[in-house]
């Protein structure tokens, strides 16, 4: 059966939430903590190793039932089942949407095997007993994908670095020559195995890569091209035809999108990197959000808290951005990958029944880790025009174990979520000036004063591991599965994408031949012809 076509605008609950909406819009969220002592403890999910502090959001018990209606209204449960149990909601592409069976505890039987030659071939690359065509053990590995295949390997073995074995890892992605050939110019070619990674195995920017990482290997001497090249791909015949053995090709489904493929053998480099041991860790936390995403109610549920906050802010707020700030130097490819998986996601302009939308849909996702980015962008969120909500992402234990810089950053973490809740009054202002006269207290007060009400979400996890990294991602999948699902939209195809890929194939053939099209626009005919002089 299909999911269901609910516009979330004709609900009872979203007219509810529009007329509550302009009662607390310009209400002060510190007001509600005076007259609800336990706010702190009633707007708080501790799950696992995760501490989730929601209270200092822009909504009161009402606005939480509220949005808890229409999660039922929606008929969100319904959806969540259809997913986990394999139906097609993919519609537009005929696709079941898989990715946590990749994580489940009885898992299907090709991924089982899959994960079973992951395990052998990465130890093999560990222990040293795969080598080179010298005979030289392994010590670097080079993924090259684009998209899902490369930025959550990427994203995990950065993340996961303080857990990286001997092995050093390079992410070749972006089709700019200049960065294959930074990366080529780095490389022991003798010691260096390559992971090429595309379901299609024809993905414009991996394969150009490949092909320009292959003819160094060739012109530089390799006479065993097939131990330092292996693949993951759906299309076997293809990465045959490219030079690599069948044996060292893994697989791909297509009930597993590329932005949600990281626990595949598309995370064979993670597996690598950081041990089979480490890469199951990951997959067990991701598995661990996925029952508590399935089985916990609503009011406990953490994806769907988040979602349903984001709705708010979204379509009621009319926000747009939503900011997370993990506080943590690992996790700095983190908001990176996050910006492919919700916004490739939701970024939708048509409901489930094929009609154009009235309403807003999708969040775009940005941030850098702290304390870096209170030096940068944080100046917007106190005192610019804008609300901006925030995730702050904050670890209890340091990985390095340092406590005088972890407690400092760590102050910071919990000021900064302070700060943008209290701001800083009249008052307060007055008395830091006292020391001035009242000509110059006048002229710079109104330049110090900090509005405060800035909505913000804590996310205390214990420490930063494989599994808490694991259980980290999953909540975010299921935050925008759950956003996809009240605002109607199929989350899971990206159509958008291919329209500038097929452009940019038609544009290649006009720089080649230099003849240019009098099908382009202006604008673009004028360019080509100036880049082409």
């Amino acid at each position: 059966m299909p999911l269901k076509s609910i516009n979330p605008t004709a609900t009872k609950a979203w007219r509810e939430l529009a007329v509550h909406f302009h009662e607390i819009k310009d209400e002060q969220m510190l007001n509600w903590f005076e007259q609800d002592q336990q706010r702190a403890e009633n707007f708080l999910i501790e799950w696992e190793d995760f501490i989730v502090d929601f209270s200092k959001n822009r909504i009161t018990q009402k606005t939480l039932d509220l949005l808890l209606s229409l999660a039922e209204e929606i008929d969100l449960k319904n959806a969540i089942e259809k997913q986990f149990k394999g139906d097609y909601i993919n519609q537009t592409e005929n696709r079941a949407v898989l990715h946590t069976a990749l994580r489940a505890k009885e898992k299907p039987k090709e991924v089982a095997q899959a994960l079973a030659k992951i395990k052998q071939f990465s130890e093999e690359i560990i222990e040293g007993k795969w080598k080179g065509y010298t005979g030289k053990q392994i010590k670097t590995i080079v993924n090259i994908g684009v998209g899902g295949s490369d930025l959550g390997p990427k994203m995990v073995t950065n993340s996961l670095a303080f857990y990286q074995n001997h092995l050093e890892s390079y992410f070749v992605s972006n089709m700019d020559g200049d960065l294959v050939h930074e990366v080529l110019q780095k490389i022991d070619m003798e010691t260096t195995l390559v992971i090429v990674v595309s379901k299609s195995f024809g993905t414009k920017e991996t394969i150009t890569n490949a092909k320009t990482v292959k003819k160094y290997f060739e012109e530089n001497g390799c006479t065993d091209l097939e131990k330092h090249f292996v693949a993951v791909s759906a299309n076997t015949e293809k990465a045959i035809e490219f030079g690599i053995k069948s044996t060292q090709i893994f697989p791909m489904w297509d009930w597993v999108g590329g932005r949600f493929s990281l626990w595949s053998p598309v995370g064979l480099a993670i597996a690598c990197c950081i041990g089979y041991k480490n890469f199951e860790q990951l997959l067990e936390g991701a598995q661990q959000m996925d029952e508590h995403f399935r089985n916990e109610d609503f009011d406990k549920n953490i994806p769907v808290i988040l979602a349903l906050l984001s709705i708010w802010y979204n379509n009621f707020f009319e926000t747009e951005t939503e900011a997370v700030v993990p506080y943590s130097h690992y996790l700095q490819n983190f908001v990176p990958y996050l910006q492919q998986g919700i916004m490739e996601s939701n970024g939708k302009s048509v409901s489930r029944s094929g009609e154009k939308i009235s309403y807003q849909t999708g969040t775009i996702i940005w941030g850098e880790p702290g304390s870096n980015s209170q030096h940068a962008f944080f100046q917007l969120f106190h005192q610019g025009t804008k609300i901006i909500p925030t995730d702050f992402i904050g670890f209890k234990k340091s990985l390095h174990q340092d406590k005088f810089h972890h407690n400092q950053l760590m102050a910071n973490f919990f000021a900064q979520t302070e700060a943008l809740l209290k701001g800083k009054s009249k008052a307060e202002v007055e008395e830091e000036l006292q020391t001035l006269s009242k000509e110059e207290q006048e002229k710079i007060l109104p330049y110090k004063l900090v509005s405060g009400n800035k909505p913000t979400n804590t996310i205390l996890i214990e420490k930063l591991n494989p599994k808490t990294l694991g259980s980290l991602i999953a909540m975010y999948e299921h935050k925008l599965f759950v956003q996809g699902i009240i605002w109607n939209i199929f989350s899971y195809d990206q159509w958008g994408v291919e329209l500038g890929k097929q452009l940019a194939s038609g544009i290649l053939d006009q720089i080649e031949s230099r003849k240019i099209g009098e099908n382009q626009d202006s604008s673009t005919r004028n360019l080509l012809k100036k880049y082409l002089s």
